[in-house]
């Protein structure tokens, strides 16, 4: 448990010496997102950008589990 927090805390710290560039990645403003803008509402659905996201998270899990073997 200690190492898995040692890693979050890590991972946080480099996303946030990163933000500025990555900011500059287009997630969220992908071809499927839905964006909803009404007089006094928003909704944002971003369906691709999530799909997306899943799959290159299951990846990297996938890839730790083949090398932890």
């Amino acid at each position: 448990m200690q190492k898995a927090l040692i890693v979050l805390g890590i991972v946080i710290l480099i996303v946030g010496v990163l933000w500025p560039w990555l900011g500059r990645i287009p997630l969220g403003r992908l071809p499927g997102d839905i964006v909803v803008n009404r007089p006094n509402l928003k909704v944002f659905i971003p369906i691709t950008s999530m799909i997306l996201l899943s799959v290159v998270v299951s990846l990297v899990f996938w890839i730790i589990r083949i090398l932890r073997k």
